[in-house]
């Protein structure tokens, strides 16, 4: 079960050992190594998760898919939460990580989700459109595609989310017809 406070607390005690160090910069690199390692195989988290294999064989394990890839203050965070018996938070304390660090940084990070792929320019132009009329930072556009949305887009930023997608559209029409809204003016 993922606790959010655990890993925000591990993340935060991080963060503060990586600006004493003075490798802030790459503990962040080695997170967002981390984050596409847990994302990309569903293997490797239910490894972490697993409650048969030992703490010693994880700890090889992890090792031997991070060596060379990570920074040694990373591998020794590793090994600790290999130690503590927080292995299984890893991802979600990976993904605390990211999010102060992001937050230290003042970079918001938006999700932009269309029916087809987009392209470059068009990217480059929401970011500096977010920049300039939302007053953000440092924008960092993350782009999905989902082809049920049929048109439009989903913006999604800083607990906010705009949907202007044609599946949207559809279900307000449908619930529209649902209640009956224009029943009361025909009579």
């Amino acid at each position: 079960m993922p606790n959010q406070r655990l890993a925000g607390r591990y993340a935060k005690s991080l963060i503060d050992l990586a600006i004493d160090k003075g490798q802030l910069e790459a503990v962040y690199a080695d997170m967002l190594y981390l984050k596409a390692v847990c994302k990309s195989s569903r293997e490797f988290l239910l490894l972490l998760r697993s409650p048969i294999i030992k703490g010693d064989q994880k700890n090889s394990i992890i090792t031997a898919v991070t060596k060379g890839k990570v920074s040694e203050l990373t591998a020794a965070f590793n090994h600790l939460l290999v130690k503590k018996g927080r292995e299984s938070d890893l991802p979600e304390i990976v993904a605390a990580f990211i999010e102060q660090y992001q937050q230290l940084k003042g970079i918001h990070s938006v999700t932009l989700t269309t029916a087809a792929p987009i392209s470059e320019e068009l990217k480059q132009a929401i970011r500096q459109k977010m920049q300039s009329e939302r007053a953000l930072g440092t924008v960092e556009l993350e782009t999905k595609t989902d082809e049920r949305l049929i048109g439009g887009f989903v913006l999604e930023f800083d607990n906010n989310l705009v949907d202007a997608s044609i599946l949207r559209d559809l279900k307000d029409i449908k619930n529209q017809f649902l209640r009956n809204d224009y029943i009361h003016q025909i009579r």
